[in-house]
């Protein structure tokens, strides 16, 4: 029986893959951690920014990859994720013959870091020494403290809402997504409607967030700039962002309270 991805999907891998293209930025830095001989992934997107000596084939972004430029390459898996990646990207490598594996959106880290588990077992028999210390890292939540509304895009204003592996990451340390009861993942509310906490979290991907773009909006929060790559990526990048994370959301004015 062959093996199958997150989605369900058959997954044919008669041997360890040696011709990799990835086109999530994060499963690029975890198969390179400690999984694969550098030379095996031959192809990545513009977005793969670790490890930063990165030097391959650039296929293009996630979203819109030059898919002939992938097939160009050979690869015998092409790894993929549910919410990063088109089905219909996905859909024509497979018809080319090409096996890839999709990675689902992950609700939470536990969930996300199990994926990777799955992945990285099937495919190279593997399990880096980051894996389990990350599981471990991450396994406790903390007690509630503050409230943060967390933009990723503006023009219009895109929230976390419910169900997202950044707002997991938040709520393991102790900051709660004021809109995780949202009905959608990605909610667009209107600036008015996102006045309502204690912190305004900024990342700088997928909408580059900065001090001149972006606290002015949220005049009575608290903003924190923020890594996207420590709130939004999952692999052994979570092992530096628990410690960072914490220390830049908790600041010189830190205050419990019940959120």
């Amino acid at each position: 029986m062959l093996p199958v991805d997150d989605l369900g999907e058959p997954v044919p891998l008669p041997a360890p893959p040696r011709r990799v293209v990835s086109l999530v930025p994060s499963l690029t830095e975890a198969v390179l951690t400690d999984v694969l001989d550098p030379a095996a992934l031959v192809g990545a997107t513009d977005y793969c920014t670790h490890p930063p000596d990165l030097d391959v084939t650039r296929v293009g972004g996630s979203k819109y990859p030059d898919v002939a430029r992938v097939l160009a390459l050979r690869p015998d898996l092409v790894l993929a994720n549910s919410e990063e990646n088109r089905p219909e990207d996905v859909a024509r490598l497979r018809a080319d013959g090409i096996p890839v594996w999709v990675t689902e959106a992950p609700a939470g880290v536990l969930a996300a870091l199990g994926s990777l588990r799955r992945l990285l077992a099937t495919a190279w028999d593997a399990e880096p020494a980051w894996l389990p210390a990350a599981e471990d890292l991450w396994r406790e939540v903390a007690p509630p403290w503050a409230r943060a509304v967390v933009p990723v895009w503006r023009k219009p204003w895109v929230v976390l809402g419910r169900d997202t592996f950044a707002g997991d990451v938040l709520r393991r340390l102790g900051v709660v997504n004021t809109f995780a009861s949202h009905p959608e993942r990605y909610p667009r509310p209107p600036l008015s409607d996102l006045q309502e906490a204690d912190l305004v979290v900024l990342p700088d991907e997928p909408y580059n967030f900065t001090r001149t773009d972006g606290p002015q909006f949220f005049p009575t929060l608290r903003p924190v700039l923020v890594s996207g790559r420590h709130l939004t990526w999952y692999g052994p990048s979570l092992l530096t962002a628990h410690p960072t994370l914490t220390a830049e959301l908790s600041g010189p004015e830190r205050t419990t309270r019940e959120p």
